[in-house]
């Protein structure tokens, strides 16, 4: 990594340190520490979500004419504030508030970092790039929250007040390393892009939903996201703790396995997922998540003894974790590949849009789902992941060899820089 790239994941391993300390606890903060009740933390995380809902759609474009370092910062600062207030609030539109600031600034950060590993990288570094951001993003928070479990009272507030204070010093910590960063905008391949000139001319929304390879990624990006992350702390955990009869402890374990996963497989995983076509990847993870959802159907339905219970649903989380590995390299990446060199910013934010969508659709979904219709929540989700095998199949027909493949790039380099030989005079009578 260059020196640009090493302080653009330094700073966004720091700031998921910093979430770390808060988000396993935000909940438990306001609805019993604040005493402002269940319904009002329920709306802090719809706020959360919707203000990142509204923040997106104009993120990319001022990403793409600004560019994504100024947009870094002020998201930086904007959530700064916003963990900051949340650790002082004790009032319901206090508690809003916070929500709206720390939702925004955390929502539009992530194109703009996204943004600023595509123009430090090229096709055949950008794989291990994203990787890399995924395993630290997924070290921070997991040592984050390890610490904050530590530092937390819930008879004391001051304790969450600390901990938001972290939250909002690590966010700063990233706004000052952004400023830092001096960014060499690298070129995309543009032979990888059919109709590259065209969507420039075009530009904005008519362009991104015309360029069928990246709606089809979109909505498989949707169902990924609905069928994974959606679950996590909704339906999956409703399903575990009815059905399975899990103790609300082992939930914990449970995430801390698939961290733990994904720490430990992403740089074995990614090995095996940089040589290969990212489509099949992606249908891959898809067969994976299908079988993960079986383990968790055994684990409710199985009628086996506790201890199998719940082996199986920790071994659930793992295996989406192992999934999770697999994807960091591959979508990301893609995004970035299929978009024309004026509009990455675009691209980015309207993926991220997407995947805000499915997390605001999951719960809402798969939460009663998982707590009252046990065997339909496990049918539905095992034929939505297979559908993400079917999805992706059938992306990887409208991808060029050098967006499915781009360890085709890396080789094509390898064999073109050669020392050339001295010329003779058999070669210059050859060329006359």
């Amino acid at each position: 990594m260059g020196a640009a790239m090493r302080r653009i994941q330094a700073g966004n391993a720091l700031s998921a340190f910093g979430l770390g300390f808060t988000v396993p606890y935000l909940y438990v903060y306001v609805a019993q520490v604040r005493n402002l009740g269940a319904t009002t933390a329920g709306a802090v995380f719809a706020v959360f979500a919707m203000a990142a809902l509204v923040a997106l759609p104009f993120t990319g474009r001022i990403i793409d004419r600004r560019g994504p370092l100024p947009v870094v910062v002020a998201g930086a600062l904007l959530a700064s504030a916003g963990a900051a207030s949340m650790g002082l609030t004790s009032s319901v539109p206090a508690a809003v508030l916070s929500a709206a600031l720390l939702g925004a600034g955390t929502a539009v950060m992530q194109p703009a970092l996204a943004t600023m590993i595509v123009w430090c990288s090229d096709v055949s570094t950008r794989t291990r790039a994203f990787a890399t951001q995924f395993f630290l993003q997924n070290l921070g928070l997991g040592i984050g929250g390890l610490i904050g479990g530590h530092l937390v009272d819930v008879s004391r507030p001051s304790s969450f007040t600390l901990l938001f204070s972290i939250e909002a010093a690590m966010f700063l910590v990233l706004a000052g390393i952004a400023g830092t960063v001096r960014l060499p905008r690298a070129l995309s391949i543009r032979a990888a892009i059919p109709g590259n000139a065209e969507a420039k001319a075009r530009g904005g929304l008519r362009a991104l939903l015309g360029h069928r390879a990246m709606v089809q990624l979109c909505v498989l990006g949707f169902v990924l996201f609905f069928a994974c992350y959606g679950q996590f702390e909704s339906g999956l955990a409703a399903y575990g703790t009815e059905a399975a009869g899990i103790a609300p402890a082992i939930l914990g374990t449970a995430l801390a396995a698939n961290t733990a996963v994904i720490v430990v497989a992403q740089f074995v995983v990614l090995r095996f997922v940089e040589r290969r076509s990212r489509s099949r990847v992606i249908a891959a993870v898809g067969l994976i998540w299908a079988v993960a959802w079986l383990v968790a159907g055994y684990a409710g339905l199985g009628h086996g003894s506790q201890a199998m219970a719940t082996a199986a649903f920790v071994s659930t989380y793992a295996l989406f974790g192992l999934g999770e590995a697999m994807l960091s390299p591959t979508l990301a990446p893609l995004v970035a590949d299929l978009a024309p060199d004026s509009m990455v910013g675009q691209y980015n934010a309207a993926f991220a849009l997407v995947k805000q969508l499915a997390l605001a659709v999951g719960p809402a979904v798969g939460g009663p789902m998982g707590a009252a219709l046990h065997g339909p929540y496990i049918v539905t989700f095992v034929l939505f992941s297979l559908g993400i095998t079917v999805l992706a199949l059938r992306l990887g027909k409208r991808l060029t060899p050098v967006q499915d493949r781009p360890s085709v790039v890396a080789k094509s380099r390898v064999v073109a820089v050669h020392k050339p030989t001295a010329p003779t005079a058999e070669n210059v009578a050859s060329v006359h």
